[in-house]
């Protein structure tokens, strides 16, 4: 896990695998060596910082942007990959354990990027791992670097997160990256967070719980149309198929859908987030809207973010 407060980078050769042990200096140091991605990537497309360092990516669950993004991220400064989206073709299907696993590419690589479908499980992997590991979702549970994503998105546009109300709708009871990021915003004393879902999948008791404790504001609604002109950031989810059952999916299933006459109450200078894939829950014709950044800034933001951390958990003078 991170380091001694006291230390400058304190993610140098550490693993990451929940936003809760973060500081506000950490997040700052990640926003400001995320700025210098920008840069670097803008101007040469890239560096060799990290020529020789390997990233092995061991996806058990299905990924495009966090896949995609980590590769990206290390191609560009110079470092290889051993790019796994899907174990099928790995001995796991031979019942190799996470823990056997994650020894073995401890042997191969300097980092590890890992997304596995049990909460829990990343945490547990870091036990056995020689190596840093990078949480790259485990289940319901957390998605730490899509936070940092999202809250450097929001600091970029409002130049601030502390004051700003937060908006999150959906499926919040599987939503991995809603966990992450409503842990993240507790560093800010003045944020203030709306959840509106369906009933059935109400947020996590574990996150609502960590909130209370932090003493952050927040409220929970059964449907979110009037408080639409107050907020600042919507964030959007889809609803998790995958870890519900038929029945509940049947029943929640465009249970809120953004549409154009939702956006048009929203604050001109307001934004909307959604982490994707999309499915049904914002409408097409919403996307030209110039407050929605999901499948643009929020996009590209997660290659600087992801590049950031792997510099600073592989170099220690970051």
């Amino acid at each position: 896990m991170l380091g001694k407060e006291n230390d400058m980078n304190r993610f140098f050769s550490q693993s990451f695998v929940t936003v809760e042990h973060l500081t506000g200096e950490d997040v700052t140091l990640v926003f400001r060596k995320a700025e210098e991605m920008r840069t670097l990537c803008e101007e040469k497309g890239g560096d060799d910082r990290l020529k020789h360092k390997i990233l092995a990516a061991l996806f058990y669950e299905p990924s495009t942007r966090t896949f995609s993004s980590f590769i990206s991220a290390m191609q560009r400064l110079g470092g290889g990959v051993i790019p796994l989206n899907g174990m099928s073709h790995t001995s796991v299907i031979k019942g190799e354990t996470l823990e056997d696993t994650v020894r073995v590419f401890s042997s191969y690589a300097d980092i590890l990027v890992m997304r596995h479908p049990d909460p829990g499980s990343i945490a547990n992997a870091v036990e056995y791992a020689a190596k840093p590991i990078i949480n790259a979702g485990d289940g319901i549970g957390e998605h730490p670097t899509q936070a940092l994503i999202d809250a450097y998105t929001i600091e970029n546009v409002f130049g601030k997160i502390d004051g700003l109300h937060i908006l999150l709708i959906g499926d919040l009871a599987h939503y991995r990256p809603t966990n992450s990021l409503s842990k993240l915003l507790a560093l800010y004393p003045n944020v203030k967070i709306s959840m509106s879902t369906p009933k059935q999948v109400p947020m996590q008791e574990e996150v609502t719980s960590y909130l209370k404790k932090k003493k952050v504001s927040f409220k929970e609604y059964s449907d979110f149309q009037d408080i639409l002109p107050e907020v600042d950031v919507l964030y959007v989810t889809r609803v998790k198929k995958e870890y519900m059952s038929e029945s509940l999916y049947k029943q929640v299933k465009g249970s809120y859908i953004v549409d154009k006459t939702m956006v048009r109450q929203m604050k001109k200078k307001s934004i909307i987030l959604h982490c994707l894939p999309r499915v049904d829950e914002i409408h097409a014709d919403v996307d030209s809207d110039p407050r929605s950044l999901y499948l643009t800034t929020q996009v590209r933001n997660g290659l600087y973010v992801r590049m950031a951390l792997l510099d600073l958990i592989l170099r220690k003078a970051s």
